[in-house]
Formats: structure tokens, C-alpha cells, sequence
């Protein structure tokens, strides 16, 4: 079990970094099906801020994984995550989503 308490699990091949997630996928996958959503991705990364030198070293651009993108009945694309745990990392990088790309992360 990790430091917060997700279990790590799989479905079908495909794995997940915890339950709530893969009920949300498998939620998720069913309003596509009723093509009540479409587009459904997982995983989707959006660069916060480019590589950079620092100390003579290269660090690695900064990234959000989104768990899902999909576009809902409107067309409007929603960036999801399954969250559980709000670590300030997480608190960061979705203030950094608003910001930089304008778009607000809706939490399950």
C-alpha cells in the first residue's frame, strides 16, 4: 500500500494508480458509450514549464498527467483527475494548469 493509502490495481490490461480511478475509467468509458462524452483519453500530459540548466545540469521539463481529457455533450474538453489525496504538489501544478493554460481541473 503506498504513503496514501491508494491500491494500485488493474483492469482489462490496463493498470491504475488506484480503485477510485479505475471506477471513475470504467464510469467514464460507459457515458461514452451512450455517447454522452467522446475523445476519451488517459494519461495526458501538459508541459508547466520547459527543461532547464540549473546547477549545470539539465532538469527535465515539469509536467501534469491528467487522468482523463475527454470533450463532454457540448464539446467542451474536461481535463479530470480522480483525486484522492491533495498533496501540494498536486495543489501546484493545478494552479500552474490555470494559469498557463487556463484550464481548471475538475476533481472526482
Amino acid at each position: 500500500m503506498s504513503k496514501y493509502r491508494n491500491v494500485p490495481c488493474e483492469l482489462d490490461g490496463e493498470k491504475y494508480r488506484s480503485k477510485k480511478e479505475m471506477a471513475r475509467h470504467a464510469q467514464l468509458k460507459l457515458l461514452q458509450r451512450a455517447k454522452q462524452i467522446s475523445e476519451l483519453q488517459r494519461e495526458v500530459p501538459f508541459v508547466l514549464a520547459d527543461a532547464v540548466h540549473i546547477g549545470g545540469r539539465k532538469r527535465p521539463a515539469l509536467r501534469y498527467f491528467a487522468d482523463f481529457v475527454y470533450l463532454d455533450a457540448n464539446g467542451a474538453r474536461v481535463v479530470e483527475d480522480a483525486k484522492g489525496m491533495r498533496t501540494e504538489g498536486y495543489r501546484i501544478k493545478r494552479h500552474l494548469m490555470a494559469t498557463i493554460h487556463q484550464i481548471e481541473i475538475l476533481e472526482t
